[in-house]
């Protein structure tokens, strides 16, 4: 009886590290299928994600992307509007003759009697002495001059034969005559080109940003996740 009990504490010993050395075992095992399975995972679901998000990007670079010379929503880009002091204009050409109502902003592709239209967008400029002016570039020759005056109407339009310039580029100067100082602004335009389409970056931009935020996302969800399931292996 007494060898009995000197033994016991023994074999129970034996038997403890046997089973912590199993569970050990054990735990590894799921540490390792865990992790595979979370590299497997999360590489998974960023080609699943990543086809859809590459798929909506070149449908939306697909769709038509180009900047209409006309005054659009709100929140519509467009390239045609310029800041003049704290107030913007709107920059409209159009070839009647050719293109009937289709308007044109930086790149007119037909030469001949144009009108270029300049639209106040706000009211301050009604009430302020503004001076217009064409000139062919880089020359800077004058092929246009509006003298200074208050415009109560809020629109010029400036019908300019091109024909008798020719192709090239010109440039607009609108400026603002306040109390014997003036402010000028300018927006560049072509005769005789194609007009360009011109894309919006923003989109690309935003989509780029949502893509790298849903990739972040799913990486930061499943490290969470799997640190999670290795906690409760552990305590098991």
């Amino acid at each position: 009886m007494k060898e009995k009990n000197i033994l016991q504490p023994g074999i129970s010993l034996h038997r403890s590290t046997i089973h912590y050395l199993l569970r050990r075992k054990k735990n590894k095992v799921n540490k390792g299928r865990n992790s595979f399975s979370y590299i497997l995972g999360v590489h998974g679901a960023i080609v699943r994600n990543s086809k859809l998000l590459l798929s909506l990007l070149f449908l939306s670079l697909a769709l038509p992307t180009t900047v209409s010379a006309h005054r659009g929503a709100t929140n519509e880009v467009d390239t045609c509007r310029f800041s003049v002091g704290s107030e913007v204009i709107h920059f409209s050409a159009y070839t009647p003759t050719f293109s009937g109502g289709t308007s044109y902003c930086h790149g007119v592709p037909n030469i001949g009697l144009t009108h270029l239209v300049f639209d106040y967008e706000g009211n301050k400029l009604r009430q302020t002495t503004v001076e217009f002016e064409i000139t062919k570039e880089p020359e800077g020759t004058r092929i246009f001059y509006h003298e200074p005056e208050k415009i109560k109407k809020g629109t010029i339009d400036a019908k300019i034969d091109f024909a008798k310039y020719g192709a090239g580029d010109y440039l607009a100067h609108v400026t603002i005559v306040y109390q014997g100082e003036k402010l000028d602004s300018h927006l560049p335009f072509s005769i005789g080109v194609e007009p360009e389409d011109v894309g919006v970056p923003k989109v690309i931009i935003i989509l780029l940003v949502l893509v790298i935020t849903i990739i972040v996302g799913m990486l930061v969800m499943s490290k969470f996740k799997a640190k999670k399931a290795a906690a409760s292996d552990e305590t098991d």
